[in-house]
């Protein structure tokens, strides 16, 4: 990860972090409530949110948890505050989405997690967020300052070098993808080949083979790339296109 992306703000050393056995303890109570109410044992992680960012979360309901890039594209999706309880290594942290102001509380330091738990990351619970964003006229639930980032930088980092491989849901099947004139390219962490590729898409529309067939790029690399641009709302998807029923891969012609 391009180390300039976030600034350090936890000092080194292992922050005050519930431990994941701890939390574990927490939902499998919860999810005893939940059958006692006939609820199921699953809702209870996510039983708080709204109903249309509920039914998008049990789509992504996987043994062991869903990932992490999955779940805040749903909630960016929603516009949704919430709190995202993640497993990193033996600790859980909460990380809060503030979509509208595009920022993200966190208690641990961002670049490590990123840097040594951006591939383990799994998500635990899912709740409405208790803490506000900063400039809240209710001051004592905004967080410390010095724990907010802005949202984008994550978001490309889980797209470029998370565990998803392949083209999120809600944009994969027979499409062309282009960049939307209003995304500042410049302001990305993309450099050499994957700049190059966000600058012909602009212009152009290209359907994920034609986008993989590029210079140094594959089927992996070209679905990361687009996941990337659509989490940083600059992505233009047209279903309708005839390049979109071409491509093989989506049973084209």
């Amino acid at each position: 990860m391009n180390g300039e992306l976030f600034d350090s703000t936890i000092p080194f050393g292992e922050p005050e972090l519930l431990r994941a056995s701890a939390f574990r303890r927490y939902l499998d109570e919860l999810g005893a409530e939940s059958r006692r109410l006939g609820m199921g044992p699953r809702i209870s992680r996510i039983s708080q949110l709204s109903p249309s960012l509920r039914a998008d979360l049990l789509r992504f309901e996987h043994d062991g948890g869903s990932e992490a890039m999955e779940v805040l594209a749903a909630c960016v999706r929603h516009a949704k505050r919430v709190t995202i309880h993640l497993k990193c290594g033996e600790r859980v942290v909460p990380l809060t989405v503030f979509p509208q102001e595009r920022l993200i509380h966190c208690p641990m330091d961002i670049n490590e997690l990123i840097e040594r738990h951006l591939l383990e990351l799994r998500v635990m619970h899912v709740e409405p967020a208790l803490l506000r964003p900063p400039g809240d006229t209710e001051t004592a639930l905004v967080g410390d300052s010095q724990l907010h980032h802005a949202l984008a930088p994550l978001l490309w980092e889980m797209a470029m070098r998370g565990p998803r491989r392949e083209l999120l849901p809600e944009i994969a099947g027979p499409a062309v993808y282009r960049v939307s004139p209003g995304l500042d390219i410049a302001a990305l962490p993309a450099s050499g080949v994957l700049k190059a590729a966000i600058e012909r898409l602009r212009p152009q529309a290209a359907n994920l083979q034609e986008i993989a067939s590029w210079p140094a790029l594959d089927k992996e690399r070209a679905a990361r790339l687009l996941n990337a641009l659509y989490l940083q709302a600059g992505l233009i998807i047209s279903r309708s296109h005839p390049a979109a029923v071409r491509d093989s891969w989506f049973g084209g012609l």
